[in-house]
């Protein structure tokens, strides 16, 4: 597998994405599984995407620290071993939420941690001139998961009451396992010290990295923590969104069906991976800088355009809205692969890049914040305030990051 144009290997990457990603769905799924159990709160399902998103870091996590000893095939197959696991134990559940938990928020979010992993540390070192945007290209497919399999899901799965979903989960369980395994045989990395074109122009001029550390000597280094700081507030901006972006659409277009909404929520997801091969291009172009003070002034807009469509109800601002935010979301998961290729070196890269993830385990209580004020207050119009405030801390804390000098 190791002859093909590398270019095989990102679309491999992209499909495998496509399919861990699908934990981003949720905003859909939830509103089918809410209407068969109408006693559960808003925090209750929110807690769901909440565990789906921790798990998803732990799993990151561990195969970073593994990446040395364990093949990047297996983690691959074992991640569609743990999606077929963790749906078929969620379509089991009753009355409590405690299978749901397990299955979809622990099993599934591991097994997407593993796939994460895997796909951006080996599929990434096919393009050492492209960093930021073979990043976005990769974590397209983990964007558009959410557009495409929650279409599909919506279709299929109505909010009629029902446990329709249960069925559904276990099709996509069985799916996903299938294609995983055959994925799995694609991960290979390129023989050491491989340089597309080397002696071209445009391979000499690819980018050092600023310096070359382990995970040990990064987390000592200021730049890194501020960056890491600034990463769960605007992923926390992302997340409250994409949790509660069926509710939003929902509380504006009261009329509108359960399939347009889904299409609408889509949208986040849609541009959400056109956001990142945008900005995973601008970082190669631009550098981080630019790049990341973008990325918070086009969150800003889209939570104002959220204002205005919750206060006049009109629901074209939430289309336009979620398009907005969808991009801006976008501009996160592509930063993060690049600064710690661009900032820490490429050596490390599996265990460093597992440990920028782990933002996510702090910013995922977002979702779960956000059901929370919805229940407090009623209204979604809490959900667009906390995103734009942890967006402003944002800014704050973006000025603290910066390339450390290569010694």
């Amino acid at each position: 597998m190791k002859n093909l144009n590398r270019w095989v290997y990102a679309i491999i990457g992209v499909i495998t994405l496509l399919l861990a990603g699908l934990v981003y769905a949720w905003s859909v799924m939830s509103k089918s599984i809410g209407a068969s159990r109408p006693d559960w709160t808003a925090a209750q399902l929110s807690m769901t995407f909440t565990m789906v998103m921790a798990f998803f870091c732990i799993g990151c996590l561990i195969a970073g620290m593994m990446a040395k000893k364990v093949s990047p095939k297996i983690y691959i197959i074992l991640s569609g071993i743990l999606f077929l696991a963790g749906f078929m134990l969620a379509s089991t559940t009753g009355a409590s939420p405690a299978t749901l938990y397990l299955g979809f928020g622990i099993l599934c979010g591991l097994g997407a941690g593993f796939a994460y992993n895997a796909v951006m540390s080996t599929m990434s070192l096919w393009f050492p001139d492209k960093q930021g945007l073979i990043s976005g290209i990769l974590l397209m497919g983990f964007g558009l998961s959410s557009f495409i399999i929650g279409k599909v899901f919506a279709a299929v799965t109505p909010s009629d009451g029902t446990d329709k979903w249960q069925a559904t989960f276990r099709v996509l369980g069985i799916i996903i396992v299938i294609v995983m395994v055959i994925c799995s045989f694609f991960f290979v990395k390129p023989e050491a010290g491989y340089n597309p074109g080397a002696g071209s122009a445009k391979a000499k001029a690819v980018r050092e990295p600023a310096c070359e550390v382990n995970t040990g000597k990064m987390a000592t280094m200021p730049t890194f923590w501020f960056y890491y700081i600034w990463a769960i507030l605007v992923s926390a901006a992302g997340l409250a969104l994409v949790s509660q972006a069926s509710g939003i659409a929902s509380q504006v277009g009261t009329t509108v069906s359960d399939g347009n909404i889904a299409t609408v929520v889509g949208l986040i997801s849609i541009f959400n991976g056109i956001g990142r091969v945008i900005f995973g291009g601008l970082f190669d172009k631009k550098g981080y800088r630019f790049t990341m003070i973008l990325d918070m002034i086009i969150f800003i807009v889209a939570a104002l355009i959220l204002v205005l469509a919750l206060v006049s109800g009109n629901f074209a601002f939430i289309v336009i809205g979620f398009v907005v935010g969808g991009l801006a979301y976008g501009g996160v998961t592509p930063t993060n692969s690049a600064i710690i290729s661009d900032f820490f070196g490429r050596e490390n890269y599996s265990m460093n890049f597992s440990l920028i993830n782990t933002n996510l385990l702090i910013a995922s209580f977002a979702s779960t914040i956000a059901g929370k004020l919805y229940d407090a207050s009623g209204s979604f119009m809490t959900t667009i305030f906390m995103m734009i405030i942890v967006t402003v801390l944002g800014f704050v804390v973006s000025f603290g990051v910066r390339r450390p000098k290569n010694k």
